[in-house]
């Protein structure tokens, strides 16, 4: 254990937060997406909601300021609707420890599956919520 980390924060998803520069993007994946077919640098935090990860993860990791959307979650499908309670979820971490972060954005489906291929890496979480998925473009840490 380390003092003043969160320890749903496995030494794996640390390492990869660490060696993430600046502009390049982790997604956290809901438990339905699949992850595998898209990364191939795939970490696992199974049984782990995504606001509790963005809660430990966002004090370590400074989000783009150089971007108009370093927050992206995919739109519904033509037919489907969200659920607001989700996105209102993720907000509160991101408004703890980001204040001045921009709203999310959202990108249709294959868009989003196109960023997954370029990003960082894929952390397949245990979120159920129907369009969970959130990605994070990490930006510049303050000196």
């Amino acid at each position: 254990m380390l003092k003043g980390i969160s320890p749903l924060l496995s030494p794996e998803l640390l390492a990869v937060l660490t060696r993430m520069g600046h502009g390049d993007e982790i997604v956290l994946a809901d438990a339905h997406f699949p992850g595998e077919s898209f990364n191939n640098r795939v970490l696992r935090a199974d049984g782990l909601r995504i606001p509790a990860l963005l809660d430990a993860i966002l004090p370590l990791f400074e989000l783009d300021a150089y971007v108009d959307a370093p927050l992206v979650m995919m739109a519904p499908v033509e037919g489907d609707t969200l659920d607001p309670s989700v996105e209102a979820s993720y907000l509160v971490p991101v408004k703890k420890h980001a204040p001045d972060a921009p709203a999310i954005a959202r990108i249709g489906r294959f868009a989003f599956y196109d960023r997954t291929r370029e990003a960082f890496a894929v952390l397949m979480t245990g979120e159920t919520a129907k369009y969970g998925n959130i990605l994070l473009k990490k930006g510049v840490t303050p000196c």
